[in-house]
């Protein structure tokens, strides 16, 4: 998904490209003196910089790494703030039944690698097995105490599903604070976008063509909005003729087949994000079903015969 570029009037357009969270961030802000802009972009940054501490799984002191090495053992005091957000997830589980799932960090790598390797895939039995650790409701919250607990050893959990869209939307209030009155904060193509572009107009988003990463196969003028997209195109494998996602079914262990990408629409980029991966796991009538039973939430399936479904209240142009 990419941005189109808006003609530059004053007040302009600043935008600052940057890597956080394994990601490429893309920070755009309108505003008149590009000194104050680029301060406002910075403290974006900064804010996205300090989520990516407390959510990584790659440093062993990041409150993430703790709860996963307290596993079976104990439970974790953590912030607040992460506490909130494994109960949010927990909560968008529950609405997914499971198809989104912040325990699938106990998955054995080494099953799937998704690179050339690769040429077949493991057996069912194999797969269900690699699994049995994927379950939220192993994830115990005390609220009084501000502790998560993985029941079982072995478990892990990971917030690559939603930490994007949460870092995008922390990002967004830090901006508002400061007084942007304008901007899109994109991560990786899960972006949040609000105000107008200095002429006046809405934002202009190019969705993702899957055949063609770069290309986009479809625009929408959004403000006030998130979108996030998941897609089989950036990462999976070729067996047998068919195209395996690197989107493992949490029930099955099995890699997802039939959607070539999902893209999500609703007011808040952390919802996005985490319900993009969900309906590519649900499949298209049981996706479609939950995403019309949402408020504020829309949603634009591509399947593997490029047909596109959308939820009852999606325009395409």
């Amino acid at each position: 998904m990419h941005v189109i570029e808006p003609a530059v009037i004053s007040p302009a357009v600043h935008r600052k490209v940057t890597k956080l969270m394994g990601n490429r961030f893309e920070i755009t802000v309108v505003g008149q003196d590009e000194q104050v802009c680029f301060q406002q972009i910075d403290a974006a940054i900064a804010e996205i910089s300090r989520i990516e501490k407390l959510l990584t799984t790659y440093n062993e002191e990041s409150q993430t790494a703790l709860i996963n090495r307290q596993a079976g053992i104990a439970p974790v005091k953590v912030d607040q703030e992460v506490f909130d957000l494994v109960m949010r997830s927990q909560r968008i589980s529950d609405v997914t039944q499971g198809a989104f799932d912040i325990s699938y960090g106990s998955v054995d790598k080494q099953l799937w690698n998704f690179d050339k390797n690769m040429t077949a895939l493991p057996d069912a039995e194999t797969a269900k097995k690699a699994v049995h650790l994927i379950n939220y409701r192993n994830i115990l919250l005390d609220e009084k105490n501000c502790t998560v607990f993985l029941k079982e050893k072995g478990m892990r959990i990971g917030f690559g599903g939603i930490g994007k869209g949460y870092a995008a939307e922390r990002a967004k209030l830090v901006l508002q604070e400061m007084g942007v009155q304008s901007g899109i904060v994109n991560a990786a193509g899960d972006l949040t976008a609000w105000g107008l572009q200095p002429n006046g107009e809405e934002w202009t988003i190019g969705i993702a063509d899957p055949d063609a990463a770069r290309k986009p196969f479809s625009y929408l003028n959004i403000t006030g909005m998130a979108i996030a997209t998941s897609g089989n195109y950036e990462k999976f494998v070729m067996i047998g003729g068919k195209r395996y996602s690197h989107t493992i079914d949490p029930k099955t262990g099995l890699p997802v087949t039939g959607i070539k990408s999902v893209t999500i629409l609703c007011p808040n980029a952390e919802i996005a994000d985490a319900m993009a991966t969900p309906v590519m796991i649900m499949g298209i009538a049981a996706g479609l079903d939950m995403v019309n039973q949402v408020k504020g939430l829309a949603c634009i399936i591509i399947d593997e015969q490029d047909r596109i479904y959308t939820s009852k209240n999606i325009r395409l142009k």
